[in-house]
This record gives C-alpha cells, structure tokens and sequence, in this order.
C-alpha cells in the first residue's frame, strides 16, 4: 500500500533531509479511444469527432498536487468539504472510489467544476452534451444516480443549456459521495495507510 500511495503522488518513499519539501506528482493523462486506421472509411464518417477543447472533461488518473502533510491529511476527517477542497484529498478520495466502482461520481463533480468556469456559449453547449453522454444518459457504463425530478430538468433544459444545468445534479451526487462513501473512505486502508505513512515520517523528522 505505501508503493501504490506513491504512485498517486501522495506520499515519497524517498529519503529526504529535513526541511526540504518534497513534491511527488504522478499525473498519467486518460484518454478516449480513438478509431483504427483500418476501420471502414464510411463507419468513421459516421462517427462525431469531439474539438480539442472538449477533451477538458476527460481527467487525469489523479490531479496535479504536492505531498500532503500530516496536518492536512488529519484535517479531512473533520468535514467533506475540506477533503474535497484540495487536490490531494480529492486523489485518495477518488482513489478509494475506484476500489467501489463508483469513481463516476468525482468525474461528474470534477466535469461540473469545469463547466461553470466556461463563458463561451458554444463550449457550454458542446460539454453540456459530453457531460449528458457520459454521465446522465440512460445508455451510458457511467450514469450517475439521480431522482426523476432532477433528470427530467436536465431534460427540458438541455436545448439551451448553461453552465449551471447540472447544479442540482452535482449537488446530489456530492450529497450521495458524502453520506454514503466519505464514511466508509475514512475507515479505508487508503486513508489510514496513508495517515500512518506521513505519521511515521513526522515521527522521524
């Protein structure tokens, strides 16, 4: 478990002197699938191509970010929203969900955050659509959990949507995150391998 907390850039194995900062970011870009060369030309005709602004609602396996302190760490357990204010928090977090198969709620949050920074009319159409896709629609792997009253305004407002269409949306999927998967997050291994780790190393500073 300290290799794999590692990897996601929260925490170095690497022996270091005191007082000196060490920043581990590990940041392995996702991609989408993109079609074969070989496929039939009037297949990939058929298929939309997305511009290259629109591939902002594709995220790195963890976000960008410094090794954590013990400080920080002992800090999330007192709220969600002080995990989920930071990056780091938001790496373990999003960490744990993905051993819950449940790591489509943090990207439709992250998705929505990107969104409400967007000005441009045509963007806002354009990632509106992405998000709907990947995450509302009813034929997608990654569909989030939303009651019908939700839905159905994302539904009737999708012809001119804004950057606020998924407001009640991404406010009850950060409900659900916080009720029923932060609880079980704080008694992880994730979470207290990691709490241990920077522990131990205060303890040697």
């Amino acid at each position: 478990m300290p290799h794999e907390l590692e990897a996601l850039g929260l925490i170095s194995l690497a022996p270091t002197k005191r007082n000196v900062c060490v920043c581990v970011c590990v940041c392995v870009c996702s991609t989408r699938l993109v079609s074969c060369s070989l496929t039939v030309r009037n297949q990939e005709d058929q298929r939309p191509t997305r511009a290259s602004h629109e591939l902002r609602t594709d995220f790195p396996i963890c976000e960008e970010s410094s090794t954590p302190t013990l400080e920080e760490v002992s800090a999330w357990a007192q709220s969600f929203d002080t995990l989920m204010l930071t990056p780091a928090g938001r790496n373990a977090f999003r960490e744990f969900l993905r051993t819950e198969f449940s790591e489509e709620n943090m990207l439709f949050w992250m998705a929505c955050e990107e969104l409400k920074k967007e000005a441009n009319k045509s963007i806002i159409e354009e990632k509106a659509k992405i998000i709907y896709e990947d995450y509302i629609s009813i034929l997608s792997p990654k569909e989030v959990s939303l009651d019908s009253r939700v839905r159905e305004g994302i539904n009737r407002n999708m012809g001119q949507p804004s950057q606020h269409i998924f407001d009640d949306a991404q406010l009850q999927i950060y409900t659900l995150m916080h009720r029923d998967s932060y609880p079980r997050f704080m008694n992880s291994a994730i979470y207290k391998d990691l709490l241990q780790s920077l522990s131990e190393k205060s303890a040697e500073a």
